[in-house]
């Protein structure tokens, strides 16, 4: 058995150990495998494995994996994406991680061919280093999407603060979900907003017992080629 395969089959468990933990046993819970720090190789073994998403956050190894694995997967950009680059993804991805301005909507409605389902970023932690919305400001960010015709906002994206600290994890976790769950009330047809991606290599356990419908993981599932950290934007 490859290291991936070990690590995915240890994965799978530790999911369905938390889903079972807050009684989500019945709900689906995608894993992305976080490939940006790995090579084509490595990603082309983790979709042997079985893993259907991918996710990069540069548009360069985003485009160099697609075209020499040219695999039937979901592909995932869950980096910043900045509006000068949004023509070289956005045809070549299924899901963006990181809405969160109007500048971006209306680049993607400029350059889409078809409707992207996109995750509104919401930065719960404050931290000045992340990306995203208040969560006060997603609503009415959501509101104002309404008439673009290429963005369907699916749910909401969050990045937990770099700590051991449990609580402080958990509460962010927490937040995002009743935002979630408030704009899901709305009805909006361009916003279901019924998914939440949260969760990463160090504490995707806790994000899928907050309700994690999506958990992007890279080092401890296909490992760091570089040594650097697992965080999605550095």
């Amino acid at each position: 058995m490859t290291k991936i395969l070990t690590n995915l089959s240890k994965i799978k468990e530790q999911i369905q150990a938390a889903q079972k933990r807050a009684n989500r046993e019945q709900d689906n819970v995608e894993l992305i495998a976080v490939t940006k720090e790995v090579s084509v190789e490595r990603t082309q073994e983790a979709i042997e494995a079985g893993l259907v998403h991918v996710g990069e956050n540069r548009p360069e190894g985003l485009k160099l994996k697609i075209e020499a694995i040219q695999a039937d997967v979901h592909w995932h950009y869950i980096g910043s994406l900045q509006t000068r680059k949004v023509k070289q993804v956005i045809n070549d991805i299924d899901y963006l991680h990181s809405l969160d301005r109007l500048s971006l909507a209306e680049e993607i409605e400029k350059r889409a061919n078809k409707p992207v389902k996109c995750f509104v970023q919401v930065n719960v932690s404050g931290e000045e280093s992340k990306h995203g919305l208040t969560a006060e400001e997603a609503l009415s960010f959501i509101e104002s999407l309404q008439n673009f015709t290429k963005i369907q906002v699916v749910g909401l994206m969050t990045m937990a603060p770099n700590t051991e600290n449990e609580t402080m994890i958990r509460s962010v976790f927490k937040q995002l979900k009743q935002c979630q769950q408030q704009i899901a009330e709305r009805g909006f047809a361009h916003a279901p907003c019924t998914e939440l991606s949260m969760g990463m290599s160090n504490d995707f356990e806790i994000a899928v017992e907050e309700g994690a419908t999506f958990v992007r993981v890279g080092t401890a599932l296909v490992g760091n080629e570089r040594g650097e950290q697992d965080e999605h934007e550095k």
